[in-house]
């Protein structure tokens, strides 16, 4: 299976658009967004903020950062457009951001410093652990690249992974070492930065066509 081969986006059309689902798709979708989102290696500020709050609402957190990528994903191209943005555009950026995300991960850098915020509901663990800048720009670039319905599903299966990993944090922690945590951090960060990489060419050469 190659985990890049991406196919281009087909607007609906009304009237005659039909669900075309692709397991490759969800699968590359659901592979960047969990990179990106990064929940696993999050485990231990997640078990932190438990301490702190004494508990947290899994399905509220999970339903609500679910509700934002897909909202953004429907809306954040209507915004892009107002503001005279295209959607290549946004997705070479967005691939640009996706770089250094990678960069953070695999070389243990910060690149950009987050304040850590004082309340453990929904803020910040629907917004912005889970749907925070990082992952509302891949949701708006990879849909130049993926159908509409196989990000949702990719969503929908990361926000799966999100519950369960809020659930049961206090386990994963004493199962995955800070060793474990921080070799899988890494490794998800180099598939993320090939990810990326290939988004930013795919893109560039589209944006350069339509010039």
């Amino acid at each position: 299976m190659n985990l890049f081969n991406m196919l281009p986006l087909v607007s609906p059309v009304a009237g005659s658009w039909t669900p075309n689902f692709d397991f490759e798709q969800i699968l590359s979708a659901f592979l960047v967004l969990f990179a990106v989102i990064d929940i696993v290696g999050s485990i231990p500020l997640i078990v932190s903020l438990r301490h702190r709050a004494g508990t947290i609402q899994s399905e509220k957190a999970s339903l609500v950062a679910g509700a934002l990528l897909i909202a953004f994903l429907f809306v954040g191209e209507r915004m892009l457009s107002l503001l005279g943005i295209d959607v290549y555009s946004f997705a070479v950026a967005g691939a640009l951001v996706l770089f250094f995300l990678a960069i953070e991960m695999i070389l243990g850098i910060e690149i950009h410093k987050i304040e850590e915020p004082k309340t453990v509901s929904i803020v910040p663990i629907a917004f912005p652990l889970v749907a925070g800048a990082g992952s509302l720009t891949t949701v708006l670039s990879i849909r130049a690249e993926f159908r509409v319905e196989n990000i949702i599903i990719a969503i929908i299966l990361n926000m799966i992974v999100v519950y369960l990993v809020l659930k049961f944090a206090d386990k994963l922690e004493k199962i995955l070492s800070p060793g474990v945590l921080n070799v899988l951090k890494k490794v998800f960060g180099i598939i993320l930065l090939a990810i990326a990489i290939k988004l930013f060419s795919a893109n560039l050469n589209l944006l350069i066509n339509i010039l």
